[in-house]
């Protein structure tokens, strides 16, 4: 049986990756070197939980929010549309409109750029913007997912997006590369680790050709 088509749609992540402002850089330390003359390589990393591709836990945004352990793995994971948006307005959000004709699907990926650079922070990215989340609400959607760091603009400290989404039980996937991905249909990996009592939690997002 041929191998269906894998896309990685991850951040690497390294000390080069961008971070939100003010937030833990990725770094690490050796703890054993096999050039040293020790029996193996073991290191030990310190980084933002939402360093890289993540998902958003609601206790992000909510003090009674269910933390990344104790959330439901379902949405991260089934049949995902990808989708070509450009953005509108200062500063840039997602029309909505670009949303109302959608096939019927759960989760989708929205791709609002066509190079991704993952170690310089741009604050001036598109964001969802709570037209779009409220559109993603009404939809039924499992999962929304952008390829910026944010649902909401940089300047934003009420969150209005990110909290239309968690009250409309959608999961949130933010720094996707989706470079090179077409446009269409795919099955979406995209787990969060176990981190218990976790506000997110970085993942290896992959798109996995459909037959």
């Amino acid at each position: 049986m041929p191998h269906r088509r894998i896309y990685d749609i991850s951040e690497p992540i390294s000390e080069g990756t961008s971070t939100w402002p003010g937030d833990s850089s990725f770094s690490r330390e050796w703890v054993m070197r096999l050039d040293q003359g020790q029996s193996c390589n073991v290191s030990t990393i310190r980084m933002s939980t939402h360093c890289g591709t993540h998902v958003d836990s609601p206790y992000h945004f909510l003090e009674a929010g269910s933390t990344t352990d104790r959330t439901s793995l379902l949405p991260y994971l089934g049949r995902c549309l990808v989708l070509n948006v450009q953005g509108k307005g200062e500063p840039l959000v997602v029309p909505p409109e670009s949303l109302e004709a959608l096939p019927p699907v759960e989760r989708i990926l929205l791709r609002t750029r066509e190079e991704h650079d993952h170690e310089n922070f741009d604050g001036g990215f598109c964001s969802l913007g709570p037209q779009a989340a409220k559109t993603c609400v009404d939809l039924g959607l499992k999962l929304v997912g952008l390829d910026t760091p944010s649902m909401d603009t940089c300047e934003s400290k009420e969150l209005p997006s990110h909290h239309i989404l968690l009250h409309g039980g959608v999961a949130l996937l933010e720094n996707l590369d989706l470079t090179g991905v077409p446009e269409g249909f795919y099955e979406l990996i995209a787990l969060p680790l176990k981190i218990v009592g976790s506000d997110a939690s970085p993942v290896r997002a992959v798109l996995r050709a459909l037959d």
